[in-house]
């Protein structure tokens, strides 16, 4: 008798130990198959994952490990392929390059389903410092446009001790929620009409409905002497397909007009924002066409307190790392030794 409750115990470990390992591999399957696949220009390095506080980051790395890092912050409607041509200037000088996608773009995706969708200023800075925690990275050199030198600037002006160097195109873009409410000249109004068609929740259905077209427009706006070709915007549309972009697109910028709450768990770090806080790390910032009447700098060189340049492009549009690698790899370089 005892021998044959003996094996029937063991048969029942068995049959829970396959169903375990069958339910195990129907989960990871299922995560698998919940994540779409992207092709990465080699450029850029292998492209690897990362739990990094509220996400799993999608990232590329490139260089020597003992390189001085530098991470890499792109913006919206545009990825981490904006820096095909940066990324290697910079590895050839022995820097250590980390590019990661954002919340919302290409393989980065929440951990939780529950987490709130937030695309506010400060949630996105807080995913870098998390980024470079996860890396067990303790400073380095950031640069970035668009949303991603929002993003590299806030990070200065918050944690500052993280920051070896900022390179930053189109300067001093801390959101002021306040500042925000006031209306514009006309002409400058026009060109924030995607933010005011976001507000609507035709704009929401219409971005939905229309991703692909509608960032395309974006970037011929943005850089009308750009002549971007169908491959280079395909390799960077493949990153709007994630489950959390539209969310996060539209909450950024509904929360910019204060048409949606932030959360409260980064309110005193907004609080510190709103104080206009001066940026004391080393700094280059860049001005191009898209910037107009701004790209000289003027209206935001007295927030930069530290060492300090700021450059100009004349005949680029406002995607700086894709349209002139060279002059965007160069600040890196330069701000990295700013004397």
């Amino acid at each position: 008798m005892k021998t044959i409750l003996k094996i029937a115990n063991n048969i029942t470990t068995k049959i829970v130990l396959i169903a375990i390992l069958f339910m195990n591999a129907t989960l990871t399957q299922a995560q698998t198959s919940t994540q779409k696949t992207i092709e990465v220009n080699s450029s850029l390095g292998a492209l690897k994952q990362i739990n990094a506080g509220l996400l799993n980051v999608g990232y590329t790395e490139a260089g020597p490990a003992n390189g001085t890092p530098v991470i890499l912050l792109h913006g919206w409607p545009y990825d981490i392929h904006s820096y095909n041509e940066v990324v290697p200037l910079l590895v050839t000088k022995g820097y250590h390059v980390f590019t990661p996608y954002l919340r919302g773009f290409g393989t980065t995706t929440f951990l939780s389903k529950d987490t709130f969708r937030n695309g506010q200023q400060a949630a996105l800075a807080s995913d870098i410092i998390a980024f470079m925690d996860a890396l067990k990275i303790d400073k380095a050199v950031i640069g970035g446009f668009d949303w991603g030198a929002r993003t590299a600037v806030v990070v200065s002006a918050l944690w500052p001790e993280r920051v070896k160097g900022l390179v930053s195109v189109s300067g001093y873009l801390v959101v002021n929620l306040e500042a925000n409410l006031k209306p514009l000249p006309p002409t400058a109004e026009l060109g924030w009409w995607y933010q005011y068609y976001f507000a609507t929740e035709r704009g929401k259905q219409g971005y939905t409905q229309n991703t692909y077209d509608f960032n395309k427009l974006i970037w011929k706006i943005a850089s009308p002497l750009w002549n971007f070709d169908k491959a280079t915007y395909d390799q960077t549309a493949q990153s709007f397909d994630n489950p959390d972009h539209v969310a996060i697109v539209i909450h950024n910028y509904r929360w910019r007009q204060s048409l949606e709450a932030g959360e409260s768990k980064y309110d005193a770090l907004e609080k510190r924002l709103a104080a206009k806080p001066e940026i004391k790390v080393p700094t280059i910032t860049i001005g191009s066409d898209f910037d107009g009447a701004f790209a000289d700098g003027k209206a935001y060189a007295n927030k930069f307190t530290g060492k300090y340049e700021h450059r100009i492009l004349k005949g680029i549009g406002h995607n700086v790392p894709q349209e002139d690698p060279k002059a965007f790899a160069q600040a890196i370089i330069d701000v990295a030794n700013l004397k």
